[in-house]
């Protein structure tokens, strides 16, 4: 219509098709669900589950002290554009994790408060989800509790058991809030082992307000915001609970770590394995979606010429004579 009046452009245009269009669209459309279903990963059950296997493993028990205070979204190096350092935290436990499948992990977020997200558990599987969920917005209250995000972590180990504990802190280092280095003296103390894990520079960087880094947080002043690895800090915490500092700059730092941690004596316990019947149905929910852009790759905006001649609503009259 903003070329002209529809049926001189129609007659200009004889085998564009009216409907050929909205068949697409509707096609894509359909594709799209069936993308955004297979990022769910949906899964189903072809049963109840029979049968629960008891296997005999050796490990320990880690309880993960996470700073999700503000500063965590500042850069991880110099670059004040660079990864933030929530998610190079976020990385390191990951690659961590997976070589903790023996172990009892859980999981502890903290800024001005600590908050339990993951109480002491050997499902390494849950526990690599909960990491992957973590952010600044978890805590209400901004800070930095070094101190109490410890004394939870001392009081969230399973009482009364054999295990070896050992606390692993990922932070930056800056603590407003307490003492964080009498409660690591503390965990010394009851045989918890406290490491930490230094995240950022030593430069400082300033904090984003938005995820395109054009917005920095600044003071009452106006002036911009930095925040610097307090390195000085989190080795004497390290040191304190017994524990070794670890650079998150490092590329080694996930196997200096794990082996810190297999000096620690391995308990054998037993768990409970189930063999799951559950199967996986994104692989069915991407077919389809291909089938659906294919289709709509092949069919073209212009009439198909094979049924050009059909005549979908005609009606046959009858002819009587009269």
């Amino acid at each position: 219509m903003k070329f002209g009046k529809l049926n001189i452009v129609s007659s200009l245009m004889p085998n564009s098709s009216k409907y050929m269009g909205w068949i697409k669209i509707t096609l894509e459309c359909i594709a799209l669900v069936f993308i955004i279903l297979a990022l769910s990963r949906p899964y189903t059950t072809t049963g109840e589950v029979t049968n629960t296997e008891e296997e005999q493993t050796r490990g320990i028990e880690v309880m993960i002290c996470m700073d999700v205070s503000n500063s965590m979204l500042a850069s991880s190096s110099d670059d004040p554009k660079g990864v933030s350092r929530l998610q190079r935290a976020k990385f390191i436990l990951e690659k961590l994790i997976d070589k903790m499948s023996d172990d009892k992990v859980g999981l502890i977020v903290f800024a001005g408060d600590a908050y339990t997200q993951l109480p002491i558990t050997s499902d390494f599987v849950s526990a690599k989800m909960f990491v992957n969920g973590i952010t600044t917005d978890m805590v209400p209250t901004q800070g930095t509790a070094i101190g109490a995000a410890i004394d939870m972590a001392i009081n969230s180990f399973t009482p009364e058991s054999d295990f070896q504990k050992a606390i692993i802190l990922i932070t930056d280092g800056e603590n407003f809030e307490d003492n964080a280095i009498e409660e690591a003296k503390r965990a010394a103390d009851a045989g918890i082992q406290v490491d930490v894990i230094g995240v950022g520079s030593g430069k400082g960087a300033p904090i984003p307000l938005n995820a395109n880094h054009t917005e920095f947080m600044k003071d009452y002043n106006g002036n911009q915001v930095m925040t610097a690895l307090n390195e000085s800090m989190a080795r004497d915490i390290a040191k304190a609970g017994n524990g070794d500092y670890f650079s998150a700059s490092s590329n080694s730092v996930v196997t200096d770590l794990n082996d810190k941690l297999d000096e620690l004596g391995k308990t054998e316990y037993t768990r409970k394995k189930a063999s799951s019947p559950a199967g996986e149905l994104f692989p069915l929910a991407i077919l389809i979606a291909l089938i659906f852009i294919t289709i709509d790759g092949i069919l073209p905006y212009c009439k198909i010429s094979w049924l050009k001649n059909i005549n979908f609503f005609t009606s046959k009259l009858n002819d009587e004579k009269i």
